[in-house]
C-alpha cells in the first residue's frame, strides 16, 4: 500500500485520481475507480442540467459506497451554464470533494468550505498553484504540458513542472500529464506529488463510456498522435491527430485565424459524437501524450491493481538496488 499526504486527506486507498472529462465522468467508470479504491469525478457539465447532475450523482452511489467527486470546470463564456446551480446540485447531494479547473474558483470557494466540501483546482503554471492555495484549496492538480486538453501557454513539461510547483507549495499535489501507468507514479511521487491523475489512461479502459473504436485508437497511437490547436488564440488544447484536428491545424497556420473560422469543426456535439458513435473524425477530441504508453483496454481494477503493485515493487526493488552502503574506513 502506497499512503501519502493525499490519500490520507480523502480517504481512499491509492494515490490515484481519475479526473473529470467532458462526455467521460459518468457514473460507470467513476464508480469503478471508487470501487478500486482510487478517487473517480464526475463531470458536471457532462450532465445538461443541474438536475441531471444529481441523478448522475444518485446514479452513482448505486454503484459504490466509497468516496468520489465532482468536476466543476469554469470558463468564459457569452452563455455560461448555470454555475451557482451546479455548484448547488454538488452541495445538496452530500458531495464532499470537487475538481475546479478552468477560471479561478473564488466565487465557489466559500460555498464549498461552508458545506465541507475539499477542493482540489487544477493548475497548469506554479504561479496559479501558488494562488490557488492562498485562496484556500485544499489540494492542486499540477498540468504538465504533455496533458490532454489545455497545458496552459507556458509549455512546461511535468518533470520541470511538478518539483518547480511542489517546493513551493504546503498543500498536497496531484500530478497529471504524461502519466499512464507505474513508472510514471512512481515518478512523480520522486518529483515532490502526492499523488497522480490520468485522463486517456482511464479513457481506454473497459468502464469508460466512449466508443470501442476509440479506445482502439488510442492502442494503436504512438505519443507523436496528438495536435496542438488554439496555438494562436493563446489558448492551446492538445487533442488527438485527426482530419479535424490536422484542418483546424492547418486554417491557424495561414495566419490570422478568428475563432470564428474554425468554430464549425470544434463544437462540442462534434467531440461528443466521436465520444458516443466511435466516428473518429467527426470532430476533435482530447488525448494526452501519454497514449504511447497505452497498450491494452483493461478493466479499471486490473488497471489500478497493476499500476500500485508495480509501483510498489519499483519503489521497493528495484530503485533500493541503486543504493549502496557504505562501509566505515
Amino acid at each position: 500500500m502506497i499512503r501519502t499526504r493525499f490519500t490520507e486527506m480523502f480517504g481512499v486507498d491509492h494515490p490515484i485520481v481519475q479526473g473529470g472529462m467532458m462526455w467521460v465522468g459518468r457514473a460507470e467508470l467513476v464508480a469503478a475507480t471508487a470501487n478500486s479504491g482510487a478517487l473517480g469525478f464526475l463531470t458536471g457539465l457532462t450532465q445538461p442540467t443541474p438536475e441531471d447532475l444529481v441523478k448522475e450523482i444518485a446514479r452513482t452511489r448505486d454503484l459504490t459506497d466509497k468516496p468520489f467527486g465532482v468536476n466543476l470546470t469554469i470558463l468564459p463564456s457569452i452563455t455560461p451554464p448555470p454555475y451557482a446551480e451546479y455548484r448547488q446540485a454538488i452541495i445538496e447531494s452530500g458531495i464532499k470533494i470537487v475538481e475546479t479547473a478552468g477560471s479561478n474558483p473564488i466565487d465557489h470557494l466559500p460555498h464549498f468550505k461552508d458545506a465541507g466540501v475539499k477542493v482540489i483546482h487544477k493548475c497548469t503554471a506554479v504561479r496559479h498553484a501558488v494562488k490557488a492555495e492562498r485562496l484556500g484549496v485544499d489540494a492542486v492538480s499540477i498540468d504538465g504540458f504533455e496533458c490532454a486538453g489545455h497545458p496552459g501557454e507556458d509549455d512546461i513539461p511535468g518533470l520541470i513542472l511538478i518539483p518547480a510547483a511542489t517546493q513551493h507549495l504546503t498543500i498536497p499535489a496531484i500530478a497529471s500529464g504524461g502519466i499512464a501507468d507505474s513508472r510514471g507514479l512512481v515518478a512523480a511521487l520522486a518529483l515532490g506529488a502526492d499523488g497522480v491523475n490520468m485522463g486517456t489512461r482511464f479513457m481506454c479502459t473497459a468502464e469508460s463510456p466512449v466508443a470501442q473504436s476509440v479506445k482502439e485508437q488510442i492502442v494503436a497511437n504512438t505519443e507523436r498522435d496528438t495536435k496542438l490547436i488554439f496555438r494562436t488564440l493563446h489558448n492551446t488544447a492538445r487533442v488527438a491527430a485527426n482530419a479535424i484536428s490536422a484542418e483546424v491545424v492547418d486554417i491557424e497556420a495561414r495566419g490570422g485565424a478568428q475563432f470564428s473560422d474554425i468554430q464549425h469543426l470544434v463544437a462540442g456535439a462534434r467531440g461528443r459524437k466521436v465520444f458516443e458513435d466511435g466516428d473518429l473524425d467527426a470532430g476533435i477530441w482530447s488525448a494526452g501524450q501519454s497514449q504511447g504508453l497505452i497498450d491494452d483496454i483493461p478493466t479499471v481494477a486490473d488497471m489500478i491493481d497493476r499500476m500500485v503493485s508495480e509501483a510498489e515493487h519499483i519503489i521497493t526493488s528495484r530503485l533500493s538496488g541503486f543504493v549502496t552502503a557504505v562501509s566505515a574506513a
